[in-house]
């Protein structure tokens, strides 16, 4: 009797479980939009994604929330752009108690939710942080910093410090919870990526039987700054089938990293057919800036842009175009390109609505129509972006029209048709002044930002 009321109970929970689908985000640190063979890379090969763009939808128009990471990821979890988001650089700023995330949105709607990677949301974190803006569990950085390290003395658990047998060389002097953990490591004994990807898997298995949310944040293809002087920017255990190709060692790290993201879709596509949840789970993977040229990696050696103009810390479309993959066997329609606009502020209300459930007032719109197949009119689809690094700039996206303001020494408007020219070569501002002005205005009405932003 209670064996049969035992089996009845868990077959609820199991059916309980399967009306809601599961959400696994995946964000790549660093990744350039041409990284991926799905989206044009020759050299480097990445079967796994590119088989979840076949079999799902492959986005060319996602827009980061900014081209550094801890902006960026601000605008992923809080569905604001930099123009209204709590943090907009990598500067001193941190998530406010009041600032509603994507995570508190699947509490909300009964979920269980896991952060496993690189947190790097503002600056000095406290270590408890994910925990208090909606995460259950979590386990990797908290620090953006510390995440340069990839043979770190500690991760973080849930607040807690989590002691590694590595040993870092070259500790900055200063041990304060800003630079705590940074450096070089002279013993490498534990890869840092490698034990938060074991610690994610086994989220998914703990938590098979019941509605989850997994952001996987891995801290992979960003560079250890700290270490260029020894070469050991993109540090690897090993460089595995590219040990004898004739490349500077950085980018066979690199490389390593582009197959280890590439195996952590594999990884997680197993797991899920293994608990019978793969056609019940949403699987989106992006990256949260344009391709890094740090730690002596090259953007040019692998065309990491995809032949687009600039990089991390631009505001062209090297900087803020980032791959976007969606996956959903049954929903998300298989083999199809999507060039409507997206970005990442849209997350918020495209959650909510799948969720069925309020969001508070943000930035965004909903792509869950993009997502289910609906072709989507972009031509009026705005976006903004303002950066403070370099003197400053701002930007704003009209359909195919960008404007670029520049502050500093060189104050500057430049205007761009990056549908007629993608590479962004052209600055059309003296051919369509009207044009450029109408988007200035629009600008200045987009930002709250009280200094020279807006002005």
């Amino acid at each position: 009797m209670y064996k049969i009321l035992i089996i009845s109970l868990l077959f609820l929970g199991q059916a309980f479980a399967q009306d809601k689908p599961n959400v696994i985000y995946i964000l790549a640190d660093d990744l350039g939009y041409g990284d991926l063979g799905c989206y044009g890379q020759t050299i480097l090969k990445t079967p796994h994604l590119d088989a979840l763009a076949k079999n799902g939808m492959r986005f060319t128009r996602n827009y980061s929330g900014s081209t550094v990471c801890a902006p960026s990821r601000c605008t992923l979890l809080t569905g604001r752009h930099t123009g209204s988001s709590t943090i907009r650089g990598n500067g001193a700023a941190l998530l406010k108690s009041t600032d509603f995330t994507i995570a508190d949105l699947f509490k909300d709607a009964g979920y269980v939710t896991g952060n496993f990677g690189k947190w790097g949301i503002g600056h000095p974190p406290p270590a408890d942080n994910p925990n208090k803006h909606g995460f259950d569990e979590f386990f990797g950085y908290v620090n953006m910093y510390h995440a340069h390290n990839f043979y770190p003395e500690f991760l973080i658990h849930n607040g807690k410090e989590v002691k590694l047998r590595n040993v870092t060389k070259d500790h900055f002097k200063d041990q304060s919870i800003e630079k705590k953990g940074r450096g070089v490591s002279k013993e490498k004994l534990d890869y840092a990526p490698d034990i938060i990807r074991d610690k994610m898997l086994n989220f998914i298995d703990e938590n098979n039987d019941k509605p989850f949310f997994l952001l996987y944040t891995p801290n992979t293809p960003h560079a250890n700054n700290e270490g260029n002087k020894w070469r050991r920017g993109m540090e690897v255990p090993h460089f595995d089938k590219f040990d004898k190709e004739d490349w500077p060692v950085e980018e066979k790290g690199f490389a390593k990293m582009i197959l280890d993201l590439d195996n952590d879709i594999k990884n997680i596509t197993d797991q899920l057919k293994k608990h019978k949840l793969l056609d019940n789970t949403l699987i989106i993977f992006s990256s949260d800036n344009g391709p890094h040229q740090e730690g002596l990696h090259e953007v040019d050696f692998f065309d990491s842009n995809g032949l687009k103009r600039g990089l991390k810390r631009d505001l062209f479309e090297g900087g803020v175009r980032v791959p976007m993959i969606a996956h959903w066997p049954g929903k998300v329609p298989a083999g199809i390109v999507n060039n409507s606009i997206v970005a990442f502020q849209d997350l918020m209300p495209t959650l909510a609505e799948l969720l069925k459930v309020s969001a508070p007032k943000n930035d965004g719109t909903s792509m869950l129509p993009k997502l289910l197949g609906k072709t989507m009119n972009d031509i009026n689809r705005t976006l903004y972006w303002e950066f403070g690094e370099r003197g400053g700039k701002q930007g704003i996206l009209k359909g195919n029209i960008k404007l670029i303001r520049y502050f500093g020494k060189n104050t500057r408007l430049e205007l761009y048709d990056v549908d007629k020219d993608p590479q962004e070569k052209n600055n059309i501002i003296t051919e369509f002044p009207e044009l450029a002005d109408s988007l200035l205005k629009k600008m200045i009405s987009m930002t709250d930002s009280q200094n020279h932003f807006g002005k």
